[in-house]
This record gives C-alpha cells, sequence and structure tokens, in this order.
C-alpha cells in the first residue's frame, strides 16, 4: 500500500521511489496502482523528469509556412511560441518576457517581425533576440544585450516529415535516433508523397477531466475496448463492423514506450481498403521508392491505424463514412495528450491530409475524423466519458486505502518471429504488451529524470560553495 505519511513528512522523492516501486512490482504481475493517474506529487514529478527530458511534438510546418509566421503551443505547462522567423528557422520561444515574467503573446496564430511584451514594452525579435525597450538611454543607458535578456529558447529543434519536436534537453538523442523504429514507422504513414501532408484546420482543443495517460496508453494498443466502449457506431449503423475491429488487430511495437495498432482493412471491410482505404488514383500517386518490402506490405495489408510516440503524441487514421451511409474514406489525426492539471489535460486534435489530393475527396476526409473523432465525435465523447471514470478512480478514497491496482493480466500472445521490420511484430493485439512498454517506459523516466535533477543540484550546490 502507498505511504502517505512520506507526502505528509515532506518527502516527496520517497514517496515517488515508494509508487514506483510499487509500479514496477505490479507491472511484473500484470498490474497498476490506480493512483499513477491523478496525483498531485505523481503530476509535479511527470512535469519535471519527463516533458523537460524528452522529445515533444509541437506543431506543424504548414502551419507556419510563411517568415514572420507564428503559432501558440505548450510544452509541458509552458505556453510556447512556435515562430518562423525572418530566415526561415524554425524556433520554440517561451512565452515570458525576460524583465519581469509577463506573458508577451495573447494570439493562437498570426505573422510578426517582433513580440512586445504588455507590461513594459520590451521587444523581442521573431527569433527570440532581444531588440529594445521605452526610453532606453535614460533606463538602461543603451542597448542590452540582445542574446543574454533574450526569450528562452529551446535547444534542440527537429522536423520529421513536417512534424515539428523539440526538447529542453541537451542531452536527449538526435530525433531519428531517440525514435527507433518509431522513425521506420512515422516514414511508412507519413511519407508517401514528395509534398507531404498539411494541417486542414486550426487544431481543436477542448478539457478533458482524465489523465493525459488515459489517452495516451489507450492509443499505444487498446483494441480491446472497442467492442463495448463504441458498440454505439455499430448499433447506429454508423460503422456495422466496429464490434468486429480486435478480432483483426495487431500490434506493432518498437519499445519504449512507442506502438502501434495495425488492422487487417481489407478483411475488416473490403478487399480494395488497402493502404487505409485511399482510391487506387490516389495510391498511384504515392512514392513508395523510400520504403523497404515489409513497410510496403504492412501498409498494404494491415497498416498501423493507430499509436503513440510516448509521452503524449498519438496518431490515428481510419476509414469511416463522412456521412452515414456513404462508402468510407480514410482521415488522418494526430493526437496530444496536453497535461493540464492531476487528472486533466487538454485534447488537441489536429487533423491533417496528404497536400496534393483534390479539395473534394480532403474535405470528405474532414468530416469523416469530425464524425468520429471531433469534439462532438460519437467516438469521441465515448473514450472520453470512461477516461474521466479512471481519473475518479484514482483520486477515490477507498481504492488508495486499499492499494488497489489495475488489471493488466490478458494472455500473452506470440511474437512472430518471421516480422523483418524492427521491434516486435504481434499477430494479435490481445496481451497488453503495449501497454505495460508504455508503463515500463514511463518507470524509467521517473527514475532518469531523477537523477538527473540529484546530479544537477550537486553541481549547483559544489558551485554555490566556491
Amino acid at each position: 500500500m502507498l505511504n502517505y505519511d512520506l507526502i505528509y513528512s515532506g518527502d516527496r522523492d520517497a514517496f515517488l521511489d515508494n509508487l514506483c516501486q510499487r509500479v514496477e512490482a505490479g507491472m511484473d504481475q500484470g498490474l497498476l496502482p490506480v493512483e499513477v493517474f491523478r496525483d498531485d506529487t505523481v503530476f509535479r514529478a511527470e512535469m519535471e523528469r519527463i516533458f523537460t527530458r524528452n522529445w515533444i511534438f509541437v506543431a506543424h510546418t504548414s502551419e507556419i509556412p510563411n517568415k514572420g509566421d507564428f503559432v501558440l503551443r505548450r510544452l509541458g505547462l509552458d505556453k510556447v511560441i512556435i515562430t518562423r522567423d525572418n530566415s526561415g528557422e524554425i524556433n520554440v520561444l517561451l512565452n515570458h518576457c525576460r524583465h519581469r515574467g509577463s506573458e508577451i503573446c495573447h494570439h493562437d496564430k498570426g505573422n510578426a517581425s517582433t513580440f512586445k511584451c504588455p507590461y513594459h514594452g520590451w521587444v523581442y525579435r521573431n527569433n527570440g533576440d532581444w531588440a529594445g525597450a521605452p526610453h532606453l538611454d535614460d533606463a538602461y543607458g543603451g542597448p542590452l544585450d540582445k542574446k543574454e535578456w533574450g526569450l528562452l529558447r529551446t535547444p534542440r529543434v527537429e522536423v520529421l516529415h513536417g512534424f515539428i519536436f523539440t526538447s529542453l534537453s541537451d542531452n536527449v538523442p538526435p530525433l531519428r535516433e531517440y525514435l527507433g523504429g518509431a522513425a521506420w514507422m512515422f516514414d511508412a504513414i507519413f511519407g508517401l508523397h514528395p509534398d507531404g501532408m498539411r494541417v486542414l484546420k486550426e487544431p481543436e482543443r477542448f478539457i478533458v477531466k482524465a489523465d493525459w495517460k488515459s489517452g495516451a496508453e489507450n492509443f499505444s494498443g487498446d483494441a480491446y475496448h472497442v467492442s463495448t466502449a463504441h458498440l454505439s457506431a455499430s448499433l447506429s449503423n454508423f460503422i456495422p463492423a466496429v464490434n468486429e475491429v480486435s478480432s483483426v488487430a495487431c500490434a506493432y511495437d518498437f519499445g519504449n514506450g512507442n506502438s502501434f495498432i495495425g488492422h487487417d482493412l481489407p478483411k475488416l471491410i473490403h478487399p480494395m481498403f488497402e493502404m487505409w482505404g485511399y482510391p487506387p488514383e490516389f495510391r498511384e500517386q504515392f512514392d513508395l521508392s523510400g520504403l523497404d518490402e515489409t513497410q510496403i506490405e504492412m501498409i498494404t495489408n494491415k497498416p498501423p491505424t493507430i499509436g503513440t510516440i510516448f509521452p503524449n503524441f498519438s496518431y490515428l487514421r481510419f476509414p469511416q463514412p463522412a456521412v452515414p451511409g456513404e462508402m468510407p474514406v480514410p482521415f488522418t489525426s494526430i493526437r496530444v495528450w496536453q497535461p493540464v492539471a492531476p487528472g486533466v489535460m487538454e485534447l488537441w486534435n489536429y487533423e491533417l491530409e496528404y497536400a496534393f489530393l483534390p479539395d473534394e475527396f480532403i474535405e470528405k476526409c474532414y468530416l469523416a475524423g469530425q464524425f468520429g473523432f471531433g469534439s462532438g465525435g460519437i467516438f469521441e465523447q465515448d473514450d472520453t466519458a470512461v477516461w474521466e471514470g479512471i481519473a475518479k478512480a484514482a483520486s477515490s478514497p477507498w481504492n488508495r486505502a486499499k492499494g488497489t491496482q489495475l488489471h493488466y493480466q490478458q494472455k500473452r500472445e506470440p511474437i512472430d518471429e518471421t516480422w523483418k521490420g524492427p521491434g516486435n511484430f504481434h499477430p494479435s493485439v490481445y496481451g497488453e504488451s503495449s501497454q505495460e512498454a508504455f508503463w515500463r517506459r514511463w518507470l524509467k523516466e521517473m527514475a532518469d529524470g531523477k537523477a538527473e535533477r540529484i546530479i544537477r543540484d550537486d553541481a549547483c550546490n559544489k558551485g554555490a560553495q566556491r
């Protein structure tokens, strides 16, 4: 049972160590302590130990195509400005003035060569450099150092198929190396045309009273819930075969909490639904020359339909009707499970499509995504309702006193030893191995983040003693 006396005594590290030991021991038995889904101390540690040390998705290049373009996004709990500066470079800037800390940008998007703080008027260029201040000579006797007093800028920014990732850590490996086999999957999903993909409209944002990890874990490998949680889609005849989805699902596990669900769509829907169901005239325009034989076979027969890149980036591409009764069309959605508070997240829903596709088809794809996974979508309402119940269970005094652990003990399906791609391929999604991998990555980051903080604190203390 979790020892809350450790929190009351102020020893939060000991409390977290105790919890992580329980999570590790529980995973070995197929169990998970319920309180990981809603706890103040856990949440604060995640923000410090996970979201400051890993690559985090923040925007797509199609949202800032021109010099001066910017969007306002979140990196953990921090608001950040993603800019394409006057030289065309992409920057991720902390949205706080270096003078007194006020927020300088209050627009979700726009085009600007500079940003001006509304408090005292300090001005910054769109690359983050300090540019000026009112009454400069009288107040400061001349200009300040433009780099020293510029906006804080993340040290690492990389782009993969248009997706902008950033990290606050100088020690994080290059993005492709960091993603490992998941980069191979990224290529198969997003690298099918030289013109790339584009964000269709501004991402939706809505508050869900659920833990960010509930969404990330679900998309990492949970097809088991579909026939129950989404039965209404079958009963309403919106997607008649939805109760059969988990029986034709497989799992692609690339380690480190990065995993995808695949579906045999030709078997589930119709033989013509190869490559997610893109019509043949569009499939013919895909450039598959950069893919290997395994990638091509995969996207043809059992394409990745859902997945998670640790910690909070998830993907969804599935054929659905744009209008009930019509032929399904594929839509592509990116889900960002943005942490807000313990047991509360802001769900960001981006819809994207290949830029070369005609507008009429793209509009159908967008509508299909909205019907299913928009803020009022039939699947979205199902998922968020059940996830909110998990957060309530995690804060239940009864559950905490009991030391309740959740069940992760489905029978393990064998790994396909003939798989030629990276990672492991599971012919069946049952077994919860992907969810277990997510939690083991969470454990590793919590431990590594603590170790880095101890090293950093020791260095600071030694510097202070000098």
